[in-house]
């Protein structure tokens, strides 16, 4: 079995011929008492990440500081933290703690699954940067791509067609550059720059809300197979852990801390990814939005951020040169990746068909272009029309000067002057 053990609800498992020399990494050296102690403390009720790092950098290892009376805990850190690592390890998750770790013991002998402690040479770097790192992590796939410069694209679970394209078309364009993709594994955005990265040759990362030993929501089962073989899928809650919502808002700061920056394609007011956006700010990260229609509620939330200081990004070499990629911007690029013919601009405001070529159909395709490029397969969602008549009106729409095609069988609306 690769990677994964029990990968969905209904405990369905992967294939045992997967597993690869390059992925299958070889058990933690965090074993045997060590390991009991690194998961004991990392899963006691009521103790903060930074407080157990200021005990692990005050006495050692996670022995040492179980070793230590209250006294000397709560002097270092406070009386609560004390009383969390003094106190008998309890159920996690419904699971007694001797039977935990003989769960956790046989996860982690499945090939490509690991534990990585704060003190694991494999722990990712970037997290070490923040103030309260998770002191365990449980990890699937590659390690290396852990070690990689990132970039997190996130955004809304219900995605327009157009988002959808978007986060797959930056994902796989900074995929290739060498940027591994960081997202949450969620509907909408996060799967679609999932996809886009497993495209790309950076790799892609999955930080998730619910244990490594889930898949969560159902309908990213196969995803989950997919950045399992070629990416990394990591996760701090303990093996069982149910989708809870409380536990996604933690999940998007590390999705912020192992990134060098976040990409908000589509958000609304509301949005977990404002907090992912926040989270990322705070951590120094650069943080970069998309534009939308001012009439699109998706695309509120990241106007909201372009206001507070978001650097405003249209194409992939914007993200690019602010990672300090050479970038080069062909001339008369227009900023959604294709060429315009002279000075038309991509607006569809004042776009009109001559009075003496109307049709429906063209019409139809027309208002449904909309406010960004559009392929054949939205344009056909929003007229319900087949694709010949759509590719025939577009034809009409070409010939009278208001639509032109794109770059990867796009179609954008064009303002006559």
């Amino acid at each position: 079995m690769y990677g994964i053990k029990n990968l969905n609800m209904t405990t369905a498992t992967l294939p045992t011929d997967t597993a690869t020399p390059e992925t299958a990494a070889p058990p933690s050296d965090a074993d045997g008492e060590e390991l009991r102690a690194w998961l004991r403390l990392a899963h006691a009720r009521g103790l903060r990440p930074l407080a157990l790092r200021t005990l692990l950098g005050a006495f050692g290892g996670p022995l040492e500081v179980l070793s230590e009376s209250f006294a000397s805990i709560a002097q270092v850190a406070d009386e609560n933290a004390a009383k969390a690592v003094v106190a008998p390890p309890g159920d996690i998750e419904g699971v007694s703690f001797d039977d935990y770790i003989e769960r956790v013991r046989e996860w982690a002998s499945e090939p490509g699954n690991r534990i990585l402690t704060l003190a694991d040479t494999d722990y990712p770097q970037a997290l070490l940067t923040m103030p309260d790192p998770p002191p365990l992590l449980y990890a699937i796939g590659r390690l290396d791509v852990l070690q990689a410069r990132a970039v997190a694209i996130v955004g809304s679970r219900h995605a327009s067609p157009q988002g959808a394209e978007d986060a797959r078309r930056f994902a796989r364009s900074l995929s290739d550059a060498g940027l591994a993709v960081v997202s949450g594994m969620a509907l909408g955005i996060d799967a679609a720059a999932h996809r886009g990265a497993l495209d790309g040759r950076g790799g892609t990362i999955a930080v998730i809300g619910t244990g490594a030993d889930l898949v969560y929501p159902a309908q990213n089962h196969t995803l989950a197979h997919e950045i399992a073989r070629d990416g990394a899928i990591v996760s701090e809650w303990p093996l069982g852990t149910p989708a809870r919502s409380a536990n996604f808002p933690q999940r998007n700061r590390l999705i912020a801390g192992l990134s060098g920056g976040v990409l908000i394609v589509e958000a609304a007011m509301r949005s977990g990814s404002l907090i992912t956006a926040r989270l990322a700010n705070e951590m120094g990260r650069d943080v970069f939005a998309i534009p939308g229609s001012i009439h699109a509620p998706l695309s509120q939330g990241c106007h909201r951020l372009i206001k507070q200081g978001a650097k405003l990004v249209e194409i992939p070499e914007d993200v690019l040169e602010e990672f300090g990629f050479p970038t080069a911007r062909r001339r008369g690029s227009n900023r959604t990746g294709g060429t315009q013919p002279g000075p038309a601009s991509a607006s569809w405001a004042s776009a009109r068909l001559p009075e003496a070529q109307p049709s429906a159909d063209a019409e139809r395709v027309l208002a449904a272009l909309g406010h960004a490029p559009a392929t054949l397969e939205i344009l056909a969602a929003r007229t319900d029309l087949h694709g010949a008549a759509i590719q025939a009106a577009l034809l009409q729409l070409e010939l009278a000067g208001v639509a032109t095609a794109l770059p990867g069988g796009r179609y954008a609306a064009l303002e006559r002057s």
